[in-house]
């Protein structure tokens, strides 16, 4: 039994959970600006926080590189730079496979929905420029924190009707990947070595699935 088969038949995926950003829609761009532009005026190198912030909370990302920032300034900052990313969705697309992705589930009646650390003005502007209606949106302004802890894919899993064991989550980040392993889930990352099972893109994440139902 390969890799792919030991993940989706430790046990049957009754649904899917998937991350936003960088797993279903290619928003790389419009982040990668607004981050760039807030390392630039705060006086640390744009590239590590590039590197650093994808799949993080835009919280924790400051706190991590200006620890001296005071709570009431990261959460002004913060909500400053949700409001521009909402704001910046030109080039946000599908991400590659993720529609053929998103038709297999249907076709095959599995469940699926969206969990991101993204707010939910965000997440709803974003999935909207690439065409994605998710049948269930679960934010991080809905949980006291976002990933890595587990308890936003432990609200999906309860939204979504389906025990964590039997839901296959879809990650790109380590806080993503993280999380979901904390919640109980069977990870796939895409192009990241460190989830339960590594995907090139969600097409092949569909190919493997359909032959598994």
């Amino acid at each position: 039994m390969n890799q792919a088969s030991d993940v989706l038949l430790s046990a049957p995926v009754e649904a899917v959970l998937l991350d936003m950003d960088g797993t279903l829609v290619d928003s790389d761009a419009a982040v990668e600006r607004i981050w760039r532009d807030w390392a630039t005026s705060h006086d640390v190198d744009p590239e590590a926080v590039v590197a650093a912030c994808h799949g993080a909370t835009p919280q924790a990302t400051m706190r991590r590189f200006r620890p001296d920032l005071a709570d009431e300034v990261i959460e002004a900052q913060t909500q400053e730079n949700m409001r521009r990313e909402t704001a910046d969705v030109a080039d946000v697309v599908a991400a590659p496979g993720a529609l053929k992705l998103l038709d297999t589930l249907a076709d095959l009646g599995v469940p699926w929905g969206v969990v991101t650390n993204a707010d939910h003005d965000l997440a709803v502007a974003r999935l909207g420029a690439a065409g994605i209606t998710p049948p269930l949106l679960v934010t991080v302004d809905e949980v006291p924190v976002g990933k890595p802890h587990p308890q936003i894919y432990e609200l999906g899993s309860e939204r979504i009707g389906v025990p964590l064991t039997r839901c296959l989550v879809v990650e790109d980040s380590d806080s993503g990947v993280a999380a979901g392993r904390a919640a109980g889930a069977r990870v796939a990352g895409v192009r990241h070595d460190e989830a339960d099972l590594r995907v090139e893109h969600l097409g092949e994440l569909a190919d493997l699935l359909a032959p598994s139902a």
